[in-house]
């Protein structure tokens, strides 16, 4: 990746800067960006983490820029840069959390205008854990010295907006959204494995400890560019819902998801099937093991479920066609199925050329596990996704058929690659509940 200077006047170009990777570059949103000192916001990998620069040109030019975040602080993104002041959000040590701090000529400082964890740590207790109640999720934009901060935590769904201005006044700003019908919500984070994977445990809003046994169910992304375990009680609304329907919910970040740095981003490089499965696997037993040890729930590990969407529906299909000792039901939504049919620009980034890595496309592929299928598995996908192409799942559903292996596909008309429409999206929920119960024998 190359940073070029434009010269006005003549129009050729010098490169300031040259970046490479044995795998491949992040393309970090907010960068290049320019203070109005001349200073060049740019990032680097250094020390297994990624760090701002903020630099002059003839710094970057000759390799002596030095970053200005220390090695734990994990760069999210560059929010706004503002005269000399240059915003970004990051992670200062703990993924699940996402601070906004600046940079100006002054150091480093954190953005912080609502203390997340006492705004309801008391009231929460019951409900979320001490780790949880640490932190939140924050975003913020900046111009003409005025920072507006969007706060998020796990004390209750929404955002919370403040205006800081320069003369370090704070303003509150009402929002008008919509207010989520779950309120009550039950999560837990905890460190699951010999990765410390991040994983939220999500019961039953009216579970009672050793009341009854709980199935599980599995909701997991636990691809590249997608984090679901976060200190925001937004991210775990869906994951409520399907608990509240008497399940013991799930969800796992495993290697190659963001927000731990290059070399855990990395760990997927080549293979985007064998570690992403096997950190649900792990997580699984983890919190299995915690939960009896703390007696947080009866966990049924002979009735388990796992749903996703996206890479989380490739990972769900994924799960019962290698995994079916472990998983009992697999809801594929939207899946990849053949890295071969998916955008190159994604794809390659992981599994390198096609045609000269053929046996990482293989590896990574359902298509040749589909004679394995022992295990119910729905496949949903919309006819006018224009992102993960139908073609994922006519191809898996062929490859079934052609192996006499039972499933079930739920084509989606006129719906893209989520189902934003309420009644499509509401429906669709009650129809994964009543597969799931259906097939796991729940009555």
């Amino acid at each position: 990746m190359r940073l070029l200077a434009v010269d006005q006047g003549t129009g050729e170009t010098a490169v300031l800067r040259e970046d490479s990777d044995p795998h491949w570059l992040d393309i970090v949103p907010g960068i290049p960006a320019r203070t109005s000192g001349g200073r060049i916001v740019w990032t680097t990998n250094s020390e297994g983490t990624r760090r701002l620069l903020v630099a002059g040109p003839g710094e970057l030019e000759n390799g002596t820029a030095l970053p200005v975040t220390p090695p734990q602080m994990q760069v999210r993104e560059v929010l706004s840069v503002d005269g000399d002041t240059v915003l970004f959000s990051a992670s200062d040590g703990e993924p699940t959390q996402v601070g906004v701090w600046q940079h100006s000529p002054d150091g480093l400082t954190r953005i912080a205008v609502h203390d997340l964890a006492g705004e309801a740590a008391e009231p929460a207790a019951e409900r979320w854990s001490a780790e949880a109640l640490a932190g939140g999720v924050e975003t913020a934009l900046r111009a003409g010295g005025t920072t507006v901060l969007s706060s998020r935590s796990l004390a209750e769904p929404g955002a919370k907006f403040s205006v800081l201005r320069q003369s370090a006044t704070v303003t509150s700003i009402g929002s008008l959204a919509e207010r989520p019908v779950l309120t009550d919500l039950r999560v837990t984070l905890m460190r699951s494995g010999e990765h410390e994977l991040r994983t939220a445990l999500v019961l039953p809003s009216w579970y009672e400890a050793g009341s009854a046994k709980l199935p599980v169910l599995m909701d997991p992304y636990g691809g590249p560019h997608l984090q679901r375990v976060l200190a925001s009680a937004d991210a775990y609304l869906t994951s409520q819902w399907f608990a509240d329907q008497g399940f013991a919910v799930i969800v796992a970040d495993g290697r190659g998801t963001p927000g731990r740095g290059p070399d855990w981003d990395r760990a997927v490089a080549g293979d985007l099937s064998s570690l992403a499965l096997q950190d649900q696997i792990d997580a699984l037993a983890a919190v299995a093991e915690r939960c009896a040890t703390e007696q947080l729930a009866d966990l049924d590990l002979t009735r388990v479920g796992i749903r996703g969407w996206s890479f989380g529906g490739y990972l769900a299909a994924l799960a019962v066609l290698r995994r079916p000792d472990v998983f009992h039901v697999g809801i594929a939504g939207a899946p990849v199925t053949d890295w071969r049919l998916y955008d190159t620009h994604y794809t390659e980034r992981y599994l390198g050329d096609p045609n000269a890595r053929q046996a990482e496309y293989d590896r990574s592929s359902l298509i040749p596990d589909a004679p394995k299928l022992t295990r119910p598995l729905m496949i949903i996908h919309g006819l006018a996704d224009d992102n993960v192409v139908v073609a994922h799942s006519l191809r898996l559903s062929w490859a079934l058929l052609a192996a006499g292996c039972p499933h079930t596909v739920l084509p989606l008309t006129g719906v893209t690659h989520m189902a934003s429409q309420e009644d499509v999206a509401e429906n669709l929920l009650l129809l994964q509940v009543d597969f799931l119960r259906s097939a796991l024998q729940l009555h």
